[in-house]
């Protein structure tokens, strides 16, 4: 079962064990500079409101009501990340693409798991997820673009603007292994420092994908659990839609979020950045993500200035998190 609660999806698999719960939310954040070096983490905005798709019926696209799932306001050139949750530490599976292309693989959307390449994530281990995994230890930042202008992951891929948003599935760990790793949670939890995403001016396009935007460093996890530890056989899955912030208040009748400072604006303030330190081997990434050209490359090529503001910035402040360091937040 899954529900829309405070603006989080929750996936709830009480048929497997009554602690296996999964909050996925979707953080604003600052759209890093997108001029190939590799920027730390930047800092969390605050969630982006979510809507049943349901509740809006007579005002969404015929295939929006064919997906069903939810839908969430993005400007153009806006950023964001996901952050993964467990209550009680339950481990899951969790499988994300845009556009029907794998973020961890580049490989067309496809049921189950898949171990070779690592086509998922493993929760908690992976405690959010801010974009392609383009390499080992780099990701390129999730960042909005109209469907249909060239720039998602899927139409560089594929050649096609056919989806469009995020595409979430999730797997839980079998009852009998969560209760072997229960007695060693308190060792195995990391800190889970909350983050957000968000920028740039909007064009009048209604449906938006995901594209790549600047270079982070973030790495994804492997699985340290076995292939027969996932509880195949109870998945959830969910189609989270993108529509462009200028419509959103035509569909829902709600003001979408203000948009967020710039990187420039943010650095200069002298406010900090972040800086995690796992201690897990990391996916080596790449494949069909590796050929993705970037927003601001693919722009250039087309004669086009697809980033309003793009100057590259020297963050100052960088916060060391990990294993057993908390990060402060506001008051």
């Amino acid at each position: 079962m899954i529900e829309l609660k405070d603006d989080a999806l929750v996936f709830r698999f009480r048929e497997v064990h009554e602690d296996a719960v999964l909050r996925i939310e979707f953080q604003r954040t600052l759209r890093i500079p997108d001029d190939d070096r590799d920027y730390p983490l930047p800092p969390g905005l605050g969630r982006f409101p979510l809507a049943h798709v349901d509740d809006f019926a007579d005002r969404i696209p015929g295939r929006w009501r064919e997906h069903g799932g939810v839908m969430l306001p993005m400007y153009q050139s806006e950023a964001m990340w996901l952050s993964f949750s467990s209550p009680d530490g339950y481990p899951f599976a969790v499988k994300v693409a845009t556009g029907k292309i794998n973020a961890a693989t580049g490989e067309p959307w496809a049921a189950g798991l898949n171990r070779d390449p690592q086509d998922y994530l493993s929760i908690p281990s992976q405690p959010w997820l801010d974009g392609y995994c383009v390499e080992r230890g780099i990701i390129r930042q999730f960042v909005a673009m109209p469907l249909g202008a060239g720039y998602t992951a899927e139409e560089q891929i594929t050649g096609e603007a056919a989806h469009g948003g995020l595409q979430i599935a999730a797997y839980p760990v079998r009852a009998a292994v969560y209760e072997q790793v229960k007695r060693r949670r308190a060792e195995y939890e990391a800190a889970m420092p909350m983050m957000d995403y968000m920028c740039a001016s909007a064009a009048p396009s209604f449906d938006m994908g995901l594209a790549p935007g600047g270079r982070m460093r973030q790495e994804i996890y492997e699985d340290p659990y076995k292939a027969a530890d996932w509880e195949l056989g109870a998945s959830s899955r969910c189609f989270v839609h993108i529509a462009n912030s200028l419509v959103w208040r035509q569909i829902t009748g709600a003001t979408p979020p203000t948009v967020p400072p710039t990187a420039s604006e943010y650095t200069r303030a002298g406010l900090p950045w972040f800086e995690w330190y796992g201690e897990q081997p990391a996916l080596p990434g790449g494949g069909p993500l590796k050929t993705l050209k970037s927003i601001f490359k693919l722009g250039k090529e087309k004669g086009d200035v697809p980033l309003p503001e793009n100057t590259p910035v020297e963050p100052g402040h960088v916060v060391p998190l990990g294993k057993g360091v908390v990060r402060e937040g506001a008051f």
